[in-house]
């Protein structure tokens, strides 16, 4: 599958979400569910999908289901790095 033409687009935002969609050509797109499901990351990622942590499948828009949608809470990996840094400082 040539995961080089999986089409990201820039981040969109709220008051509480980070979003993004991925946009999958048609043959990648042939292995999601067809039962219209949510994917999990380890699926996501099995498809081809490059995306740094905390991203979540949260909709399909049944008209383009090639067309993958994602959220991730404001400010994720700040939160993470500050949660990492607690941990190594309470070692």
């Amino acid at each position: 599958m040539p995961t080089s033409q999986i089409q990201y687009s820039e981040k969109y935002y709220d008051d509480t979400y980070e979003y993004r969609h991925v946009v999958l050509p048609a043959d990648i797109a042939k292995a999601l569910p067809k039962n219209g499901r949510l994917l999990t990351e380890l699926e996501w990622r099995a498809l081809g999908v490059q995306q740094s942590r905390g991203w979540i499948h949260y909709a399909i828009h049944k008209p383009e289901p090639h067309i993958m949608l994602f959220r991730r809470p404001l400010n994720y990996q700040q939160q993470q790095q500050a949660a990492a840094r607690k941990t190594v400082a309470a070692m």
